[in-house]
C-alpha cells in the first residue's frame, strides 16, 4: 500500500531539498518514491509554484492531471488543461476515495503561505528509521502536515520527530 504524506518546511526551497533527499534515499533502496511534488511559496507573491517530480518517475501513478486538481483545489489556482464540467466534478469527488476531503485541504490551505513550501509525496516500503536518520542529518526537518497512516503509524512518526526536535 502507498503512503500519501504532506510534509511542511519553513522556507520556500525547504520541500525541493527535501525532494532531491529522498530520490538520492531511493538510490540507497531506502525507500521507494511512487510519485511527488512540490509546493513553493516566495514572500510576497500571491500564489505559490508547484512542480510535479516527473522527470524521475516515467511512470507517475498520480500524474499531472491528479497534482494540478488538488493544488487548485488547495490554493485556488487555475487549473490549466482540466476539463471542466462532470469530468472534473468526478475528479473532485474522487479525492474523498483516497482521503483528501475538506478537512486535509483546510490543514494544508493553514499551513502552506508566503515564505513556506510543502512536498506532496506518495511512497511505498519505505525503512521510515534509516529515511529519517539520513534526512535530519542532511538538516532536513518539516512538519507532517497530513497522511493516510493509520492512526498508530502516524503517532509512531510523530513520536520519532518529537524524539528528534526535543
Amino acid at each position: 500500500m502507498a503512503t500519501l504524506t504532506v510534509w511542511k518546511f519553513d522556507s520556500p526551497d525547504g520541500a525541493k531539498k527535501a525532494e532531491e533527499a529522498l530520490f538520492a534515499l531511493q538510490k540507497q533502496e531506502l525507500i521507494q518514491v511512487v510519485d511527488a511534488a512540490t509546493v513553493s511559496w516566495e514572500e510576497g507573491k500571491k500564489k505559490p509554484k508547484t512542480h510535479q517530480a516527473n522527470s524521475l518517475l516515467a511512470t507517475g501513478t498520480l500524474g499531472g492531471m491528479f497534482w494540478g486538481l488538488l493544488f487548485g483545489v488547495i490554493f485556488f489556482i487555475p487549473l490549466i488543461g482540466l476539463v471542466v464540467g462532470a469530468a472534473s466534478g468526478a475528479l473532485v469527488a474522487s479525492l474523498t476515495d483516497i482521503g483528501i476531503d475538506d478537512d486535509f485541504i483546510d490543514s494544508v490551505r493553514e499551513k502552506v503561505t508566503p515564505g513556506t513550501s510543502a512536498l506532496f509525496v506518495l511512497t511505498s516500503s519505505a525503512v521510515v528509521d534509516r529515511v529519517h536518520k539520513e534526512l535530519r542529518e542532511q538538516g532536513i526537518r518539516g512538519e507532517l502536515i497530513e497522511t493516510n497512516l493509520s492512526a498508530e503509524q502516524e503517532a509512531n512518526l510523530r513520536t520519532m520527530l518529537e524524539d528528534d526536535v526535543a
